[in-house]
């Protein structure tokens, strides 16, 4: 948003300095992003011409005598060489000193030789100095034009710019007026924003309005007959062009200065190129607009349009059509104020690709109560600039506005910023920006927000009302309160899992990986998901077209593209979250891990002694236990079945559970048609471990470790094999030898595992190790005796198998 320091001045009664404004207008919250002092012009001069002979060396050029005033050269007459037409002996124009910079150029002047020919400086055009695009001859001023004197104060360029950057809540702000009203309401000046005159005009509007689509939320139109339209004062064709829009003709600079100086934009037609009635209604599929900036548009019925018989004649809130624009022939003009739905106009304008000040007005949210206002303010405008007789205004649609509301603690000042302001204070303030304060006793007040300020949802929005405009500045710095106790826990469960998760894989040589949230169709499906429900509208790639299922796709394809470049053993992790569905509950918090080649545990690649081996289903099953231990699941209560997810390999894999609902995690290698499917090639084996699952840890009543004890008598290990079903998991074994005798078993290992023709079709035998641990006295043969009939027969009971003899 740009604007002039004396188009601020016509809203802003002040004796402030620019420094101040700029300083105060960034204090509130309009941060000043730029300030253009116009000092660029101030080296250029008024200069008479003297003389002007032709150069001796060049037909096209002339060599004059300029006077540039008494205290330019001592008064004397300097000579320059000039190429312009119109260079003529008495011409007034503006002169370019040797050190001058000419912006239009981008060249610094300096005393040089144009054809052997001296030039002490150069004659300026319009275009050189940034003022309009006309080049054919130098600056003609008037005779009475005082020589000598700076340019860019006699011609009124001397005003400078102010831009500030606007957040898109504050559509208030978008025009003069409303920033004026903010820098009276923090104490800078006195606002004298004109009021605008109601004109009622005579006569009934010849064209009528109807309203069919919901975008339009009010519309407004009048006539104007027997206009003459030219070019717009000089006033005000300085003040559009300071900001950089181009003067056009009257009636259009009109409706462009209006957008700026109010923050309500208009729209112009020429009535004579307007054809029955307008209807405000959703653009046909394919029909064809030519704007105004010389582009067409093809629209669709999400886009709405200003249109007569014969079609569309403008996009609703963004664009005039350029058969009904007005020009110099206009004699008949149509002033539209209308007011529409601002997601509308910002799902129209981002479709067409199209960027006005009309867009960027309506769709942060023009203030609803102005658009009749804003047709008698044009109309006003019109009338002293072109002439000409207005009809009465018709008005189609005002949808209501229902003011918002809230009760307002004085308190939350206070609570909220720590400033400490008085009631009457924050009611002053808040009544200076327009609201409407109502007290209800001494502690509270209900405030009605104005129609301007669509962006006051709350009570901390009038906080933030009360503590720009008193400072930012002024909160003091405080002291964190000190607590008498020491301080809980500050993380949560799910962020201490994902930490202990992330540095236990860490420090099994496994780097952690960050993904996307995405991947392609075919590798969602390949893991389990690919459902509709989860696929993007609008994916920022082809192939990331549907939320993840699973964190090992991306970590398998992560793992490849490092083989494919010279890294085919690598131990990759990553703690995120996975998508199975919509629900809340499809959401799970997972670690998982990838390793490839011989990226094992115990170190990758060749050595002297022999090749690594690869990594396998093992490697995994160890990781995942490992992450399970780390988040506080108990080892020893840790369940394993077989097979795993369809992903992973039938008969090396398996699932971690705890009881016979809850999977903790999954393992193994990986199915053959899943590495086809990815384009993967080499060995892979991986896991994936449901945080969310384990279970919540037990609240000890205390952190103290337990006393250390241990048994002075020596450990007695003794082998046990058992013939059991091919089916049976060696872990029911071991979990029925371990609980065979609690007190007396240490530790049960698998040490061996047989399947051969001598134990018949569909038997195994699987040996182990039960290491007994006394802890009173050395045991006897008959308590050996005693506990391995205990562990045989725990063991017969629960997996159907007998002592291999």
């Amino acid at each position: 948003m740009k604007f002039t320091l004396s188009w601020l001045k016509d809203h802003l009664d002040t004796d402030a300095t620019l420094e101040e404004i700029a300083e105060r207008l960034t204090s509130i919250g309009l941060e000043v992003e730029s300030l253009d002092t116009k000092a660029a012009l101030r080296p250029f001069t008024i200069a008479r011409v003297l003389d002007a002979k032709r150069h001796p060396d060049a037909d096209k050029l002339q060599v004059l005598s300029v006077d540039a005033g008494p205290d330019v050269n001592g008064g004397k007459p300097l000579q320059v060489v000039c190429g312009a037409p119109n260079a003529r002996a008495g011409l007034v124009g503006v002169l370019g000193l040797p050190g001058a910079y000419v912006p239009g150029l981008d060249v610094t002047l300096g005393v040089g030789k144009i054809r052997g020919v001296e030039s002490f400086g150069m004659m300026c055009s319009e275009r050189e100095l940034e003022l309009s695009d006309e080049h054919n001859g130098i600056i003609d001023l008037p005779e009475t034009a005082p020589v000598g004197t700076a340019f860019a104060d006699y011609a009124g360029l001397s005003d400078p710019v102010i831009e500030i950057n606007l957040t898109p809540n504050r559509p208030d702000a978008t025009g003069v007026a409303g920033i004026a009203r903010d820098l009276a309401a923090s104490g800078l000046g006195r606002l004298k924003t004109p009021a605008v005159e109601r004109i009622e005009g005579e006569g009934d509007c010849p064209v009528a309005v109807h309203v069919e689509s919901a975008t339009c939320r009010g519309f407004a139109l009048r006539l104007v007959r027997g206009v003459k339209n030219g070019p717009s004062p000089e006033w005000m064709q300085k003040r559009l062009r300071a900001i950089g829009l181009r003067p056009i003709n009257a009636l259009v600079d009109i409706t462009n200065y209006i957008t700026f100086d109010r923050g309500r934009p208009l729209h112009v037609f020429d009535a004579k190129k307007v054809t029955g009635d307008l209807t405000v209604r959703a653009a046909k599929p394919g029909e064809e607009l030519a704007g105004l900036n010389g582009k067409t548009y093809t629209l669709d019925p999400s886009v709405c349009v200003v249109a007569d018989e014969h079609g569309a004649e403008s996009i609703g809130g963004i664009m005039g059509g350029e058969a009904s624009g007005c020009d110099e022939t206009t004699t008949d003009v149509l002033i539209e104020s209308a007011n529409w739905e601002p997601i509308d106009i910002a799902r129209a304008g981002r479709s067409l690709g199209i960027i006005t000040d009309a867009r960027y007005r309506f769709e942060r949210g023009v203030d609803p109560f102005l658009i009749e206002p804003g047709l008698d303010l044009a109309t006003r405008l019109v009338l002293d600039l072109c002439g000409g007789a207005p009809t009465r205004r018709t008005v189609a649609k005002l949808a209501p506005f229902e003011p918002r509301q809230f009760d307002f603690p004085f308190t939350e000042v206070k609570r909220l910023t720590g400033l400490e302001v008085e009631t009457d204070r924050q009611i002053a303030l808040l009544e200076t920006l327009g609201f409407t304060v109502e007290r209800e006793g001494e502690a509270r007040a209900r405030v009605t927000a104005p129609s301007w300020r669509p962006d006051i949802e709350g009570k901390a929005d009038l906080v933030e009302e009360v503590m720009r405009l008193v400072g930012v500045d002024h909160i003091e710095p405080q002291p964190l309160p000190r607590l008498s106790g020491v301080n809980g826990r500050i993380l949560t469960q799910a962020q201490l899992r994902d930490r202990a998760a992330r540095r236990t894989l860490a420090a099994r040589g496994l780097n952690e990986a960050v993904t996307y949230s995405f991947l392609s169709a075919s590798a969602a499906e390949a893991f389990g998901g690919g459902t509709p429900a989860l696929k993007l509208e609008n994916p920022i790639a082809a192939d990331l077209s549907d939320m993840r299922p699973s964190l090992l796709p991306n970590l398998l394809q992560a793992a490849q593209r490092n083989a494919q470049r010279g890294f085919g053993d690598t131990a990759l992790f990553e703690v995120g979250a996975i998508y199975r569905s919509v629900e809340p509950d499809g959401q799970r918090r997972v670690a998982g891990g990838v390793r490839r080649g011989t990226a094992g545990l115990g170190g990758a690649g060749r050595d002297w002694s022999g090749h690594a081996a690869p990594v396998g289903v093992f490697d995994a099953k160890a990781d995942a236990i490992a992450a399970l231990e780390a988040i506080g699941v108990p080892a020893e209560r840790l369940q394993f079945e077989t097979p795993a997810s369809d992903w992973y390999h039938p008969g090396r894999s398996g699932r971690i559970k705890m009881g016979p609902k809850t999977v903790l995690a999954e393992f193994g290698e990986f199915h053959p048609r899943v590495l086809k499917s990815l384009d993967l090639n080499g060995a892979y084996a991986g896991f994936e471990v449901f945080l969310d699952e384990a279970p919540e840890p037990k609240r000890k009543a205390t952190r103290t470790k337990p006393v250390l004890q241990l048994s002075s008598f020596q450990p007695v290990r003794r082998d046990f094999a058992f013939v059991v079903p091919s089916e049976v998991e060696a872990i029911k074994l071991v979990r029925a030898a371990e609980g065979a005798d609690k007190k007396l078993i240490g530790e049960v290992r698998v040490f061996d595992i047989f399947e051969g023709a001598a134990l018949g079709e569909g038997r195994k035998s699987i040996a182990i190790e039960v290491t007994l641990k006394p802890a009173d006295r050395t045991l006897t043969d008959e308590d050996l005796d005693a506990v391995s009939n205990k562990i045989v027969a725990a063991v017969t009971k629960a997996t159907g198998g007998t002592l291999r003899a």
